[in-house]
Formats: C-alpha cells, sequence, structure tokens
C-alpha cells in the first residue's frame, strides 16, 4: 500500500506540544475562571496550584509554536499563506455548504475533492490562530499585572479599564477554542468515522494512506503522486 508523507517531524511535534498544553490550559482556566470551585471543594491551596500551573503551561503553549515559526519560517509562511488563507475556489464552497450534513450523513453526501487543507479547516485553524493570539496577548497583560515568579515580583501595573478588556477578551477566547478544539478532536481523532486511522498523522509518522488522501484531499493527493517526491510503499 502506497503512503503519502503529510506532516513534517517539526510539524508533529508543535501541533503536540500545542494541543496538550492547550488542554492542560483549558482544564486548570477552569479554577481561574471560577476561583470558588477549588476552593469550596479542595481547598485555597488546590486553586493557587491551579493558577501557577495554568501560568506555567502557558509557556510551551507560546514558546513551542514560536520556535517552530523561528527554526522554519518558510514553513511557517506556507502554513499562513497558502494553507489557512488561500483564495478559495467553487469546491472550497461548496465543501463547507455541504459540511452539515456530511457530519451527520457522511455516506450519503459526495463532497467535493480538496487541497492540502480543507476549506472548512481553514477556517477553523484561523479561527484557532486568531483566538490563540487573543488569549496569548490578553493572558500576558494578566500575568505581567500580577508579577512573574523568579523575577523578584517585577510587575507591570494596567489601568482598570484594560484589565476588564483583558479579562473579558480572555473568557471569550477561551471558549472559542475549546468550543473549535473540541469539534477538531471529534474529526482529528478518529471519533468521526470518515477520519478513523488519520491521527496518525499529527500523532504518528505523518502519513497517509493513498487511498484516505484522495478521499479527504483529491486535489492534493493526485499533486503528491504526480510527483512521487513524498510517496513511499509499505506492506
Amino acid at each position: 500500500m502506497k503512503y503519502i508523507q503529510r506532516q513534517s517531524l517539526l510539524a508533529r511535534v508543535t501541533h503536540g506540544a500545542a494541543a496538550i498544553s492547550c488542554i492542560l490550559l483549558a482544564f486548570t482556566g477552569v479554577f481561574v475562571f471560577v476561583p470558588s470551585l477549588g476552593g469550596g471543594t479542595m481547598g485555597g491551596e488546590f486553586t493557587h496550584m491551579m493558577r501557577m500551573l495554568h501560568r506555567v503551561l502557558a509557556v510551551p503553549f507560546i514558546l513551542v509554536p514560536l520556535f517552530a515559526i523561528l527554526k522554519s519560517p518558510k514553513g511557517a509562511c506556507h502554513l499562513i499563506v497558502e494553507d489557512v488563507f488561500a483564495k478559495w475556489d467553487k469546491d472550497d464552497v461548496m465543501f463547507v455548504l455541504k459540511t452539515p450534513l456530511y457530519l451527520f450523513a457522511p455516506s450519503k453526501v459526495h463532497m467535493p475533492p480538496q487541497h492540502k487543507v480543507k476549506s472548512a479547516q481553514r477556517l477553523a485553524d484561523g479561527g484557532l490562530i486568531f483566538f490563540s493570539l487573543g488569549l496569548v496577548l490578553s493572558g500576558l497583560v494578566l500575568w505581567l499585572n500580577t508579577g512573574i515568579p523568579g523575577m523578584g515580583g517585577y510587575t507591570v501595573k494596567f489601568s482598570a479599564d484594560t484589565l476588564l478588556l483583558a479579562h473579558l477578551v480572555h473568557d471569550i477566547c477561551f471558549f472559542l477554542v475549546v468550543f473549535v478544539g473540541l469539534v477538531h478532536i471529534f474529526l482529528g481523532g478518529g471519533i468521526f468515522q470518515p477520519y478513523r486511522g488519520t491521527h496518525r498523522i499529527m500523532w504518528g509518522d505523518g502519513k497517509v494512506s493513498e487511498s484516505d488522501a484522495a478521499y479527504h484531499w483529491g486535489y492534493w493527493a493526485n499533486q503528491e503522486i504526480a510527483s512521487g517526491k513524498n510517496v513511499t510503499e509499505e506492506k
């Protein structure tokens, strides 16, 4: 059987670090958003620990993608320009229009061929990038205002209006990232039947079978098969 190398090691490591830290940030963020949740059931020390852990987990969430950008600026530029914000064609529009029915009855809907990143996924990825930037920037404002551990209590005091806006942006982006993330897990994790086995793309060796590639990303699969550069054969 033929396989196509879809994701590089750098992309898989970056995705894994961002995904794991994001899930843990969402969990610890609940105790930041509702401080009384931990205080009433497990004591104030547990809540404080969760708040500190929330800050620590923000470090890989920020630094790992930054490292990937510095390590491969061309790859990052291609991801943004050619994949996420690529120009749409009629098949991209039709794919988005058919997506709701496809999610409920995949065997009864014929989806149009797609490029390397499906149009619906481009919307989700673009949203995740935008919402994540909102989380990072607002989170840094809140973090700096309360001090950075290990820096002698160094703080940057912001106005009450700035802090209120930062809290609002952080909370809104938090819920949006969780929503988009859950949909992404449902699809990318293989819970949704047509995507069974494709978790290997990001959580394995980065390869996808020729048949799965043709089914999900027809245009991209044809280009890769024609070039043969990233195609291997396995028993």
